[in-house]
C-alpha cells in the first residue's frame, strides 16, 4: 500500500499484500443493510398483506443516520477497486476479459437467481395450496433486496467500456457520470420527466463503481486532502437536502413523495465524495486494528459470512416473522408510531432473524470465503 503523501501512482504492482481494509469495507457494508433491514423494519398488516415502513417516517430528524448507515454507494466504490484488481491479476494469468467477466457474473448471479426463483415458486405453491392472496407481496419483501445485486451485475457487465474509458479519459469521466447524473434530475424535477430518473440507477452506481478505479490514487493523497474530500461531500449534502429539493433521508422513507434512492439522485453522488472521505480519514486507526491477531479473526470471519448472510437475511427475517406470529397466535396489531418498548426489542430483533438466518446458510448457502481479488 502507497504511503500517505508517497507515490501517487494508480497502478496496482505485482505481489502486493492484500488490502486488509478493503475486505473490510467491503463486507461491513453489506452487514450494515442486513442489520438496517432486521432493527428497523416494521411490518404493518391490512387487508392485502403486510407492508414495510421504518422508524424515519415517525421520528423527527433520525434520517441523519441515514448519512452514515446508507453504505451502497462505498460498497460500489469498493467494489470498483476489487474488480479493477482483480481484472490486473487476471490479464497476467492470460485470462481474457470476455471470460473475466463472465466468471464474475455467473458466481452472483447462480445463488442470487437461485434464492429468487425458490421463494417465487414456494409463493405460487402457497398461494395455490392456501389460497392465500397476499403471498405474492410476502415474497416481494423478501426478495426486493436482490435489486442492488441486479444493478451490480449490469456493472460487471459493463466493466470492458469502464475500463476503456478509464484508460481513455481517467478523471474527466467521473465528472461527466456526475454532470449527467445532475442533467437527470434537473429532467426529472424541473421537468417532469419522471421516467427518465431511472437512468441514474445506472448513472450513479456507475459512477461509485467508477470511481473505485481511483482508490490507490486516494489513498496514496495525503492526510489533508482526505479531511477536504469529506467536507466537501458533507458540505454538498447538507446544500442539497436544505434547499428543499431533496429530501434528508438516503433511503426512502413512507410517505416522502421524493426518495433519493428509487432511482438515485444526485444527493448519493454528495453522500459518496463524502463516505469516501470518512474512510480515508478513519484508515489509519483501523489498519492499526485490523492487523491485531483478534481484529483479523473477525475480519476473516465478517468476510467469510457477509454475502451468504445478505442474501438470506430477508428469508431468516421472513422465518422469524412466522414463528413469532405462531407463537402469538396470529399477527399483531400493526406498529404505529415506535414506542419505548419497540426500542427496547430492538436487540431482539436482530438476534432473531439471525438465529433464524444461520441454518439457512448452513443449508442452502455455500460458505464463502472472500475472494481473493
Amino acid at each position: 500500500m502507497s504511503e500517505r503523501g508517497g507515490d501517487t501512482s494508480p497502478r496496482v504492482t505485482a505481489g502486493r499484500q492484500r488490502d486488509k481494509y478493503v475486505d473490510w469495507l467491503r463486507a461491513i457494508s453489506l452487514l450494515v443493510v442486513v442489520l438496517w433491514h432486521w432493527a428497523f423494519t416494521i411490518l404493518q398488516w391490512g387487508p392485502e398483506g403486510p407492508s414495510p415502513t421504518s422508524p424515519l417516517g415517525f421520528t423527527s430528524g433520525l434520517w441523519i443516520l441515514t448519512w452514515l448507515l446508507q453504505v451502497l454507494p462505498l460498497f460500489f466504490y469498493v467494489g470498483g477497486h476489487v474488480h479493477l484488481l482483480s481484472w490486473e491479476r487476471a490479464r497476467e494469468r492470460g485470462v481474457g476479459i470476455g471470460t473475466f467477466v463472465w466468471r464474475r457474473i455467473r458466481s452472483l448471479a447462480i445463488p442470487a437467481l437461485a434464492l429468487a426463483v425458490t421463494w417465487i415458486v414456494l409463493g405460487a405453491i402457497v398461494t395455490w395450496a392456501f389460497g392465500i392472496g397476499w403471498m405474492d407481496r410476502v415474497v416481494l419483501l423478501i426478495i426486493s433486496p436482490l435489486w442492488f445485486i441486479a444493478v451490480y451485475l449490469v456493472l460487471i457487465a459493463l466493466l470492458p467500456i469502464a475500463l476503456w474509458l478509464h484508460r481513455r479519459f481517467d478523471v474527466l469521466i467521473l465528472i461527466w457520470l456526475a454532470g449527467a447524473a445532475l442533467v437527470v434530475d434537473v429532467l426529472r424535477l424541473r421537468y417532469g420527466y419522471e421516467a427518465v430518473g431511472w437512468l441514474n440507477m445506472i448513472i450513479v452506481w456507475g459512477l461509485a463503481h467508477q470511481a473505485g478505479f481511483f482508490y490507490d490514487r486516494v489513498v496514496a493523497l495525503a492526510r489533508q486532502f482526505d479531511v477536504a474530500i469529506l467536507w466537501t461531500g458533507l458540505f454538498g449534502l447538507f446544500g442539497l437536502v436544505y434547499s428543499g429539493i431533496y429530501p434528508g433521508s438516503m433511503v426512502g422513507v413512507p410517505g416522502d413523495k421524493l426518495s433519493n434512492m428509487a432511482p438515485p439522485t444526485f444527493v448519493i453522488v454528495a453522500l459518496l465524495v463524502f463516505q469516501i472521505g470518512l474512510v480515508e480519514v478513519l484508515r489509519p486507526s483501523m489498519e492499526r486494528l485490523l492487523e491485531r491477531p483478534r481484529w483479523q479473526r473477525v475480519n476473516e470471519t465478517v468476510n467469510r459470512f457477509a454475502l451468504p448472510l445478505f442474501l438470506f437475511h430477508t428469508t431468516g427475517m421472513a422465518i422469524w416473522v412466522a414463528l413469532t406470529w405462531w407463537l402469538l397466535g396470529g399477527a399483531p396489531p400493526s406498529q404505529g408510531a415506535p414506542d419505548l418498548s419497540w426500542w427496547l426489542e430492538r436487540p431482539l430483533a436482530v438476534i432473531g432473524p439471525l438465529l433464524c438466518t444461520f441454518p439457512v446458510i448452513m443449508l442452502f448457502g455455500r460458505r464463502r470465503r472472500a475472494a481473493k481479488p
